[in-house]
């Protein structure tokens, strides 16, 4: 995969190196040329000067080869942006983009551009920590219709299989950690005391399956 980089600071300098670690091509762009610095030595991809919505920077960073884009410079403006002409430009579907206004971020989401907000991820780190028994959302598709949520299971549940449980809420349990290990689940694996469920599920649904983790199994 060629990847094209947007911002050259310590995230993309990271990523970068990320990249072509595991044997991607990569091409990063930033304005100031000593930024190029933090790549080290050992880093063999391309670095283009420039302003990353730059087309004719974009085109010098093999934009039109590219399998994926990542604008993470320090400027939300400057991120959307590039991400949208990538986008729509060079129709490339696979962008990211870093937003630290948590509120621009949920809006490019809904349009389809995946936004990583740094206050929002690290906030909902915290949350995770905080409340291990409450949902929390690990993953949200772009049109916000559907996420993936970290819940835990009243201790009526454990010894119930999987498969039993999906049946009654209604959603999909693609996974589950148990021991700090992360395990595919079949039907008929049972529920231990101390696993956290991931369950994939509708977003107008989240309240309900939290209230039926939340009590013990209906009894038939």
């Amino acid at each position: 995969m060629h990847i094209v980089i947007m911002g050259c600071g310590r995230v993309g300098s990271s990523l970068a190196r990320a990249l072509e670690r595991r044997g991607h091509s990569v091409a990063v762009i930033d304005q100031d040329p000593d930024a190029f610095r933090r790549l080290g030595p050992e880093f063999h991809g391309a670095t283009v000067k420039g302003i990353g919505f730059d087309r004719k920077v974009l085109v010098a960073a093999g934009i039109k080869q590219a399998d994926g884009f990542a604008a993470v410079s320090s400027g939300d403006n400057s991120n959307i942006l590039a991400a949208r002409v990538v986008r729509e430009t060079y129709g490339i579907s696979n962008v990211v983009a870093r937003i630290y206004d948590q509120a621009r971020a949920e809006v490019y989401e809904r349009l389809g551009i995946p936004s990583v907000a740094t206050v929002r991820w690290a906030s909902d780190q915290v949350l995770r920590r905080l409340l291990p028994e409450g949902s929390e959302p690990q993953w949200r598709d772009p049109s916000g219709q559907v996420r993936l949520i970290q819940v835990g299971a009243h201790e009526g549940w454990v010894g119930t299989p999987v498969g039993k449980i999906e049946t009654a809420l209604h959603a999909r349990i693609p996974f589950l950690t148990r021991f700090g290990q992360g395990l595919v689940p079949a039907n008929d694996t049972l529920l231990q005391d101390g696993d956290t469920l991931y369950v994939a599920v509708a977003n107008d649904d989240v309240p309900r399956v939290e209230q039926v983790l939340s009590e013990p199994p209906a009894k038939h």
